[in-house]
């Protein structure tokens, strides 16, 4: 008798360590996939940003010379 509950113990120990380690598998591979989506996103942001920057820059020039050539 003590031999079953020792062995049964023993199993969910193990079936408590595989969900422990599978639940840490899970949030590992979730982590990987949101940083695989992001770093592209990021970078294609970042070259929005640095065109709208340079349109903006464009906009500000023109509407200084134009002011400028008024006076």
């Amino acid at each position: 008798m003590a031999e079953e509950t020792k062995a049964s113990g023993q199993n969910q120990q193990k079936q408590g360590d595989f969900v422990k380690g599978d639940f840490s598998t899970i949030l590992v591979s979730v982590g990987a996939i949101i940083d695989s989506t992001i770093e592209p996103v990021s970078k294609a942001l970042a070259m929005a940003l640095d065109s709208l920057t340079t349109v903006a820059k464009q906009v500000l020039e023109g509407v200084n010379s134009t002011l400028n050539a008024k006076k």
